[in-house]
């Protein structure tokens, strides 16, 4: 009976599709929707490229000049995409039987914070250039020289962070940096509530929803909740065993069963803590493999990391980097003098050729897989180029970051480092290496779950209203300790303004995305292995953490297909056509550290380490 009701459905549906393509009005509305579409991808992509230009200059080079054309230009652009869009929302596109057509409208349908009365939009745009401009020309004094005060975050204070051993020092560091950047807090009350405005223009109930809505799911808050229930158990190992190491180098500072201090993890946020492995390390004894001293006696440049990364992604039959990449992408911190904005990050110049990268390269290991995580995107721009403009994006905004870092798991692999002559051909690959190896990778990519989920999850509740601006900082620490086990240095309150020293939160750059990719990349790493013959989940040889699909022209023609799709189809689509699976798996990332949890869980049992942690005896006053 049931059978027979969804055919019945099937049919009718059917039905319905030859009606609506058989009312000669619709038909005539979809062939001049047809024409007028091409048109507006093609003035998008016009309008794309001056404003990514502008950006880029700006970004680049940051002067008041800069500024300044990059906010008319942005002013302009936003005028004319909501003149077209008012044009768009007059045909009747819910109607249309061809689903590709139907896609390009209801993606165009929504317009974005051009929405806002031209003033509001100026004021917003301008708000987060001041909000980036803060971050990017800080500067902080030196621990030790006190009347030096020209430490920026990269390299110099990045710097400090990954070699300082004094917890004084980095205490020091933690505390002026988040005092330089709390300055942005009443710039982002305002921004928070034009975001807002914007997002309701949009018929979104606020900007929370609106960042949801590219997921394609109206359940996917609680998908991601989900999954990372289904990851915590391991994320709870690492936390124990890297708190008891800590215990052993700094002494009572760090608390037997509390949360870890942050600014002992070696990096500015505590999202990954790869560089406090050096006595953290499960098998200090092993023989030591160090990338970084290796790539600096080669003589490894930035642009050398970058030939070396574009090669993996050839070896695998993917495009190699235009000529234009070459020309106008910057590598390495200029040596002119001038501010810009050293985070990372891939451009897309929407006109099918030109594509760049923005990096302060450091020669070491750390940078080299970042190489490879930026590369991957512009991979993903190179595979979509020839979609319809609004199809050029990831096929949600996790696949986009997971791309490059698919590569990365490959990169890490000692099978690997070997092949490029980064780890001598003699070194064993036993157990007390390999532990270490997946130790290292699980320091940047098991610790980093929590914090990737937790960015939003503060964010939205800041735009729903939910987090008042007198609750910002201290609801921020509240989830920093419940959710990732990590506590701040000294007491807070609400005149600090802590989220501000992360850069993705003045920028106006969505977090979730980071969380998403972190699991859908090892779904990609398992698919891509299998292709490759690289991983055999019976066959104990080819465990799933040694796989390295360098060269298999197979597992890149799978991933190629899934990234020529950006985003003409539903993400589950996308995710179908490299892994054969719809929805977000988290088990390709446990199996991978399997051999891993197996040893945290022995270690912590053998430590007496308690497991999780309690409350916080650092506070966080209301009074501002």
């Amino acid at each position: 009976m049931r059978k027979c009701f969804l055919l019945y459905l099937v049919h009718l549906g059917l039905l319905y599709n030859y009606v609506k393509a058989s009312d000669p009005a619709i038909e005539e509305e979809e062939i001049r929707a047809r024409a007028y579409i091409q048109l507006l991808n093609e003035k998008t992509a016009k309008r794309a490229n001056e404003a990514s230009i502008a950006n880029w200059n700006y970004a680049s080079n940051i002067t008041d000049e800069n500024l300044k054309k990059q906010l008319e230009v942005s002013a302009r652009v936003a005028k004319e995409t909501k003149e077209d869009w008012l044009e768009t929302i007059k045909f009747n596109w819910k109607s249309f039987s061809d689903p590709d057509l139907y896609r390009q409208f209801k993606k165009y349908s929504i317009l974005g914070t051009a929405a806002l009365p031209e003033d509001k939009y100026t004021k917003l745009d301008k708000i987060i250039s001041d909000m980036q401009t803060i971050y990017s020309t800080a500067k902080i004094c030196d621990f030790k020289t006190k009347d030096k005060c020209d430490l920026a975050l990269e390299p110099e204070i990045t710097n400090i962070l990954i070699k300082s051993r004094d917890a004084e020092e980095l205490k020091q560091i933690w505390l002026q940096w988040r005092n330089k950047t709390a300055a942005a807090k009443d710039l982002f009350k305002d921004y928070v509530s034009l975001s807002n405005e914007a997002a309701t223009l949009n018929n979104f109930t606020d900007t929370a929803d609106y960042w949801l809505y590219g997921y394609e799911a109206a359940d996917f808050k609680d998908q991601v909740k989900k999954l990372w229930e289904q990851l915590r158990p391991l994320y709870l190992q690492i936390h124990a065993y890297v708190r008891t190491k800590l215990r052993e180098r700094y002494g009572d500072i760090v608390s037997e069963k509390g949360p870890i201090p942050a600014h002992l993890l070696g990096n500015m946020w505590a999202q990954t803590w790869g560089h406090i492995f050096d006595f953290t390390m499960p098998s200090p004894g092993a023989q030591k493999l160090d990338v970084t001293e290796e790539m600096v006696k080669q003589g490894y440049t930035p642009e050398k990391m970058f030939k070396l990364s574009e090669e993996f992604f050839t070896s695998l039959n993917l495009s190699a980097m235009t000529d234009l990449f070459w020309e106008r992408s910057i590598l390495e911190k200029p040596k002119d003098g001038r501010e810009l904005i050293c985070h990372a990050s891939a451009w897309d110049f929407y006109d099918q050729k030109d594509f760049r990268i923005k990096q302060c390269t450091r020669v070491d290991f750390t940078d080299l897989i970042t190489a490879h995580h930026e590369m991957g995107h512009i991979q993903y721009y190179l595979q979509y180029k020839s979609q319809p403009q609004v199809f050029r994006e990831g096929a949600n905004d996790g696949f986009h970051e997971a791309v490059g870092d698919v590569m990365s798991l490959s990169v890490s692999t000692t099978k690997h480092l070997k092949k490029i002559g980064l780890i001598g051909a003699d070194v064993p690959d036993n157990d007390d290496n390999d532990l270490n190896n997946l130790y290292k990778i699980g320091l940047d990519k098991i610790v980093f779950l929590p914090f990737g989920y937790l960015m939003d999850l503060w964010r939205w509740d800041v735009f729903e209203g939910k987090t008042s601006p007198e609750d910002y900082n201290c609801n921020w620490w509240k989830y920093r300790n419940e959710i990732q086990g990590i506590e701040p240095p000294v007491d807070r309150s609400e005149k600090d303004f802590d989220p501000a020293a992360k850069y993705h939160i003045v920028a106006d750059v969505p977090y979730l995305r980071y969380f998403v990719s972190y699991v859908i990349q090892f779904q990609f790493h398992r698919a891509a292995c299998e292709i490759a013959g690289e991983y055999d989940a019976s066959d104990p040889k080819k465990p799933l953490h040694k796989c390295d699909i360098y060269q298999s022209t197979a597992a890149g023609n799978a991933i190629g297909k899934m990234l020529q799709l950006g985003s003409s189809r539903p993400w589950p689509d996308a995710m179908q056509a490299l892994t054969g699976q719809r929805e977000m798996d988290a088990s390709g990332l446990l199996e991978y550290f399997k051999p891993l949890q197996k040893y945290l869980e022995e270690e912590n049992k053998k430590n007496n380490a308690f497991i999780g942690w309690e409350a916080s005896t650092k506070k966080c006053s209301k009074a501002s």
